[in-house]
């Protein structure tokens, strides 16, 4: 995110009451949105108030900023929920207003984006709507066939697609696209084919399925997430669905979060033969294929304290430790030398083999104990290791009471190991829970945060001088 110099570190404390240093808006906003699913319980409680309060303060100097942020957050680290609040208040805050029809078309990738972006707006701010936030919606619309309208109609849902039309008052480009408005008003759109429709219509066995795969109309994210039910159902063309979920280019446009394939990994693992849990390793390799190696050796330290064991949304089984590890281990895969540390309030050096699969060995880390960020600088010390670079994969919450009493703060062991062993490494801290503090400030130190293995991205770019997580999203373009 940012080369923090010596000005900016100004003490402050952790949500566990332990010693940090203060963030400036823009950074912090930054590591709350690329790790939060909005409105969700988070080990230390939800941090949607204060990324409310952040977002305000960014957008009344910088609103350009926080539409880039919308549109960097949805389509480079496939945060939905959060990129839905941005732009809800971009659309809000008077600052915001030029650039919100650009930026919803940015965050309108699926058709309910649009209905999410609405209710939001509604349920925070109420009417009226502005004008900004009407127009944007109606140009996505404009651009919306029957088959898109149809598949997020929003059944069962408190705003339909149809109340969508109703709000935004679209004008119809022809008397085609008028007709069709009309269908979706009065709930006569034509059924779409999807596994949704057609599991309801047709039960979940193997003929259903079968039909479904060979239709080519079932996306990647949804064999991914039905790949258990697909596996039990047996269908004759499964060699079909595997060989989708191992393409590299499949994997590349299909945008997943890195954890959800360890998700579908963990629901198969019982159940599958070693080719389904194959095609998810190789998937899961397939998403660092093409990033470059790091020269050098890399300390890969990654915090395994009970913290870590919060879940990322109240209807998911993914804990943050899992995000942590398969990141870790990812970055492991594309360093030249690297040793791998867990840490809490003890540290393990792991063995971590390059041929052993990437989700096997995530599967195999359990969490508990303080945080203690402490242990690995110290062991590198201990040790004589001779680093280039630390990554550390933490909540940054850092709570082990030994630190704070008689050792020295984090910031300061890391200067420590550089003065000791001659070795002026940088310090990559990767942020996976945005509570909005930082534990190291100065010279080659990069704060970065995501749930993406874009993050890996950006320790290069940091070290190379060519970028950082901030300059990347105010110069970012999407079309």
């Amino acid at each position: 995110m940012a080369k923090f110099n010596q000005k900016n570190s100004i003490k402050n404390v952790n949500r566990s009451g332990n010693q940090a240093y203060t963030m400036m808006d823009k950074e912090k906003l930054v590591t709350q949105v690329l790790t939060s699913f909005f409105n969700e319980a988070k080990f230390y409680g939800d941090n949607s108030e204060e990324l409310a309060e952040t977002l305000q303060a960014v957008l009344k100097t910088d609103p350009a900023f926080v539409a880039s942020l919308a549109v960097f957050a949805r389509r480079e680290f496939h945060m939905r929920s959060v990129a839905h609040v941005l732009t809800a208040y971009l659309a809000h805050t008077p600052e915001g207003k030029p650039y919100v029809r650009h930026t919803v078309k940015g965050v309108a990738m699926r058709g309910d984006d649009l209905t999410e972006i609405m209710s939001f707006y509604l349920a925070t701010f109420g009417k009226p709507i502005p004008n900004s936030l009407k127009k944007g919606i109606a140009e996505v619309l404009a651009g919306l066939d029957e088959y898109t309208l149809a598949k997020y109609k929003g059944s069962g849902k408190s705003l339909k697609m149809k109340d969508i039309l109703c709000l935004c008052h679209p004008s119809p480009r022809d008397e085609v696209q008028a007709a069709m408005w009309k269908r979706c008003l009065e709930n006569r759109l034509a059924v779409p084919l999807t596994w949704e429709t057609q599991l309801s219509a047709n039960g979940n066995n193997a003929a259903t399925w079968e039909a479904l795969i060979d239709s080519g109309k079932v996306g990647y994210m949804a064999l991914l997430r039905n790949l258990r039910n697909i596996l039990q159902a047996k269908p004759r063309n499964i060699d079909k669905v595997l060989s989708i979920i191992a393409d590299p280019e499949a994997v590349r446009r299909s945008q997943q979060l890195p954890f959800r394939f360890l998700s579908a990994y963990r629901q198969i693992a019982g159940i599958a033969d070693s080719r389904a849990l194959d095609a998810l390793e190789e998937a899961a390799e397939a998403s660092i294929d093409n990033m470059p190696r790091w020269e050098g050796t890399t300390v890969v330290a990654v915090d395994v304290s009970g913290s870590m064991g919060c879940r990322v949304s109240r209807n998911s089984s993914v804990q943050c430790i899992e995000i942590a590890v398969l990141l870790g281990l990812m970055a492991n895969r594309i360093c030249d030398n690297s040793i791998f540390y867990t840490f809490n309030d003890d540290i393990e050096k792991v063995a971590v083999s390059r041929k052993t699969g990437i989700l096997y060995a995530a599967t195999h880390f359990d969490c508990g104990g303080c945080t203690d960020m402490y242990l690995p600088f110290e062991k590198m010390i201990k040790d004589r290791v001779k680093a280039d670079r630390i990554i550390i994969l933490s909540d940054n919450e850092c709570n082990s009471t030994s630190i704070w009493g008689n050792r020295k703060p984090v910031q300061a062991m890391a200067d420590e190991y550089r003065q000791k062993s001659g070795r002026d490494i940088w310090v990559h801290a990767v942020d996976l829970e945005g509570y909005g503090t930082q534990q190291f400030h100065g010279s080659k130190t990069n704060i970065i945060a995501g749930w993406s293995e874009k993050v890996l991205d950006f320790i290069r770019l940091a070290e190379q001088g060519e970028g950082t997580l901030i300059s990347a999203i105010e110069a970012y373009e999407w079309e």
